[in-house]
């Protein structure tokens, strides 16, 4: 299978790929939003009790099942935002643009509390 290059090439090769196996039918956006939530929920268990420093390096065969899962995760939700006529990447300048604004640097730089709290 050859590389995809662009958001665009991986959402026409899904669109393809659920239309040649008539998966349309079950592509609704409430299927897709759970099926993105379970496999986010397999992402984190290979994550599940390990420390900081594990997490930042796991073992090659635990990288490869974590890549998969998150391959799984994107093609969920590049699927969905499809079905929903939502461009990912403009909705994701929107939104840094918006915590830009929620988290100025001056007030957030080197903390982790939540804009309504800084």
């Amino acid at each position: 299978m050859s590389g995809i290059g662009t958001l665009e090439e991986l959402r026409t090769r899904l669109a393809a790929f659920a239309a040649e196996r008539d998966w349309e039918q079950f592509h609704s956006p409430k299927n897709l939003s759970m099926a993105l939530a379970a496999e986010s929920g397999e992402l984190l268990e290979h994550f599940r009790w390990l420390s900081e420093a594990q997490s930042l390096d796991l073992p090659e065969a635990t990288r490869e099942e974590v890549a998969l899962e998150i391959a799984d995760v994107l093609l969920f939700l590049v699927r969905l935002a499809d079905r929903l006529g939502i461009d990912p990447l403009q909705a994701a300048a929107r939104k840094l643009e918006l915590n830009a604004r929620k988290y100025p640097v001056a007030k957030s730089r080197g903390r982790a509390t939540k804009y309504d709290r800084l």
